[in-house]
């Protein structure tokens, strides 16, 4: 198991905007945190959350600067591109990926500042 690759492809899925397939890179009991909002725990919570921003038709791009791994776990340095409220926000994440025995998403913790969402959206 390549738990960097996994990431990658799991990045590149998200471009498709097609939830369903994005939720099969995670764990069943899989905890997803944009560090300034609260956790979410499983897949349903987590296919909630990212239905709101993995839309048809909608825009996604998870653009991957840098990337590196220790063991299970993986950091990326992003540019999160998404559609939201019809405005195109490109936002600068840091993100931290661990991934489990199965090769799944077991967490996944996102670091960003809400404050360039708002002042993007307004």
């Amino acid at each position: 198991m390549d738990a960097t690759k996994i990431v990658l492809d799991f990045c590149e899925a998200v471009a498709g905007n097609d939830v369903k397939s994005v939720l099969s890179f995670f764990a069943e009991d899989a905890v997803y945190h944009n560090i300034p909002m609260e956790a979410v725990r499983g897949r349903q919570q987590i296919e909630e959350t990212l239905g709101r921003f993995l839309t048809p038709g909608g825009e996604t791009e998870f653009r991957v600067l840098a990337i590196a791994a220790s063991g299970n776990t993986v950091l990326t340095e992003r540019i999160d591109v998404l559609t939201m409220g019809g405005k195109r926000i490109e936002l600068p994440v840091m993100g931290t990926f661990e991934i489990d025995d199965q090769g799944k998403i077991q967490a996944w913790r996102d670091y960003f500042d809400m404050q360039q969402v708002v002042s993007q959206m307004s």
